[in-house]
């Protein structure tokens, strides 16, 4: 099948491009202008990736791309605004998804394959979780044969979010926002990567929305505790920051990229990221369930 892939440059997109390969697709990577260097490289003697530079608001970037295509995986999304340069929410998830869609209909692309976010409901409490599910509803109307996924916090080697609970984890007193006691249901990139490849040919999965989540929900209490014995700590130290210092401090500094947590991202945190039916995944697709501790521990021992 020849796929094109949008995000092929990021942390989830890297492991899918990995998967699609290995399962013999042949893929057209969207890669924006700056970044096509170090994706040519990687992808150097393979002769079934090829590239076409541009991003999602460039008509003919994806006209050219999907040509010839069977399908589309669509993964560009953010977890962070730049409203000075841009980056908006709507303007990536909505306005992006709008486009690829629109140029999907025009190449007769019979699969779209979409990656949403566990917590995309209409009337959600922040703009990422309503502007996915606006993204979902795009795909669910334009006519073709869609799977949308919604993931709930991805981890694999190079993940952003368990590397950056690791270095708070490496500190003598880890900083913990509220209780702590908030779940989330981490999965493994790999498992991300399997089901995405195989919802391409799977008749059973075709326009139905899953929730994408590992084997269990876990408090972030306990992922730290996770995190401390794969790191080889006895015990993580912890210290909890009463939500009414905190939010202060975010509203001063959430416009700084160096501040690790936005507004956005601590009202997504409090609320919790746990599937409600976790288990039709599993049903549905052939592929295993990572735990999380073993999967974090094969990256984040390398680094003690």
């Amino acid at each position: 099948m020849k796929v094109f892939l949008t995000g092929a440059t990021g942390f989830v997109g890297k492991g899918m491009l990995a998967r699609l390969q290995a399962e013999g697709h042949q893929t057209v990577c969207l890669i924006r202008p700056g970044s096509d260097g170090k994706v040519r490289q990687d992808g150097a003697g393979k002769e079934n990736i090829s590239y076409v530079t541009g991003d999602l608001s460039d008509s003919e970037a994806l006209k050219k791309g999907m040509a010839g295509c069977d399908a589309v995986i669509h993964l560009v999304g953010i977890i962070r605004e730049q409203p000075g340069k841009g980056v908006t929410f709507s303007r990536i998830h909505v306005a992006g998804t709008r486009q690829v869609v629109e140029a999907a209909k025009r190449a007769g692309i019979r699969r779209f394959i979409h990656m949403s976010a566990l917590g995309s409901r209409e009337g959600a409490s922040s703009a990422y979780h309503r502007t996915k599910y606006e993204a979902e509803q795009l795909v669910q109307a334009s006519g073709i044969p869609y799977v949308i996924f919604r993931p709930s916090v991805i981890f694999g080697p190079g993940d952003e979010f368990v590397n950056m609970l690791a270095d708070l984890v490496r500190l003598p007193v880890t900083p913990v926002l509220g209780t702590g006691s908030y779940l989330l249901q981490p999965v493994a990139r790999e498992t991300v990567a399997d089901v995405f490849v195989q919802a391409l040919t799977l008749p059973a999965a075709t326009n139905r929305v899953y929730e994408t989540g590992g084997p269990e929900a876990i408090s972030y209490e306990q992922i730290l505790d996770y995190i401390g014995e794969a790191l080889g700590k006895r015990r993580v130290r912890k210290i909890h920051i009463p939500l009414s210092l905190m939010k202060p401090a975010i509203n001063l500094m959430e416009g700084f990229s160096f501040f690790p947590i936005t507004n956005t991202q601590l009202t997504m945190l409090l609320e919790g990221n746990a599937c409600q039916d976790g288990q039709l995944l599993y049903d549905t697709f052939a592929t295993d369930k990572v735990d999380f501790l073993e999967g974090i521990s094969s990256y984040l021992r390398k680094t003690r």
